[in-house]
Parts: C-alpha cells; structure tokens; sequence
C-alpha cells in the first residue's frame, strides 16, 4: 500500500510536467496555415503562411555566423476513393522542395534572407520582417501538366530546417537534438 500512495502523491507533478513539456514542444514547431490552392487563367496557384518560431539554439547559431537552410516541400497528390472516405489510394504525381538561406551579416547587422533555387535575395534590419518575408507565399505556380482535372487531387505542404546544410561539426549534434527539429507535419490545401 505505500507504494500506492507514492505513487498517487506524485501522479499530479508527473501529469503537470508531461503536459509543461509537450506545451514547450508544440510551441517550437514550424507551423502551416491556411495553404489555399485557386485559379488563375488556365493554370493553378497556391498561397499560404508558414511561421518559423525558432529556438534560441538556432537563433544563436545564426548570429554566430551559421547560415541557416530552410525548405518549403510540396507534393501534389492523386487520391482515388476505393472504400469511400475510410480508404483512399494515393498516387505521388509531382514532389518539389524550395530552399532558401538566412544568414546575419555582424558588419552591417542586416539578415538576409536567399532563394537557393532563383539567387534572388532580400535583406532585413531584424530577424522577425525575415521570417514574415520567408513564410509568407503567394501565388505560387504548380505544374499545370499535373492540374489538368484538379477533382482528386491533394496538395500537401511541409516546411523545415535542412540540418544537411549545416557546418560539417555542427551535424551530429543538430540531428540529435531536439532544439534544431522544427519541421511541420504535412498540412493538405483546401482547393478553391
């Protein structure tokens, strides 16, 4: 019976604890919202807002000089109902990632912000206008080879750290902790 006692004397600290530290860990999570998929002409477009809360690790990485690589990962999907909505086959027809670098310059106390697939870059006084500039996308085209009939279609969105483009040193530890794990869960658009 003492056991039994202890044990409902330290359920409630545990709970507390449990529900403290899965609070922590939603918090720092990269976040997807409202990803949006219209017309425009014959082709289709996707707008959506993405909020990087960073880490305090990640954030001092990156005023140290660490260049930080962020993707944006989309997947367009074909889904056709087999068993109605309980069971749907799903075909990947066309996957893409975007990078893009930040990056804080010390001399001129600027973030720049740079598309790795286009070069064209962006500077910021403060780290905030950097991450607004980077999460927000508007009118971004999809292949119209693949939107033809958009009925069963599924545009999935994810955006994260690319770890693999950090310092060589940096790596193991990044890749183990859980400071530098920030990538969103996929998030489906809502075609319009």
């Amino acid at each position: 019976m003492p056991a039994c006692d202890a044990v409902k004397r330290f359920l409630p600290i545990l709970m507390l604890l449990a529900l403290a530290y899965s609070g922590i860990a939603a918090a720092t999570i990269f976040s997807v919202n409202n990803p949006k998929v219209h017309q425009i002409g014959n082709g289709y477009v996707l707008s959506a807002q993405i909020d990087y809360p960073l880490t305090p690790r990640v954030i001092e990485a990156l005023q140290n000089g660490v260049p930080i690589t962020f993707f944006q990962e989309l997947k367009l999907v074909e889904s056709f109902p087999l068993l109605g909505k309980f069971w749907q086959w799903e075909t990947d027809l066309w996957q893409s990632r975007l990078y893009y670098e930040l990056r804080y310059h010390a001399l001129s106390e600027q973030y720049v912000l740079k598309s790795l697939d286009t070069g064209a870059q962006q500077n910021f006084p403060h780290i905030d206008g950097a991450l607004a500039a980077l999460g927000q996308i508007e009118d971004l085209s999809l292949p119209p080879e693949f939107t033809q009939q958009p009925d069963n279609l599924l545009l999935l969105i994810r955006s994260g750290l690319d770890l693999n483009a950090l310092p060589t040193p940096m790596r193991p530890g990044a890749m183990l902790s859980s400071k530098w794990q920030l990538t969103s869960p996929w998030v489906r658009a809502v075609w319009q």
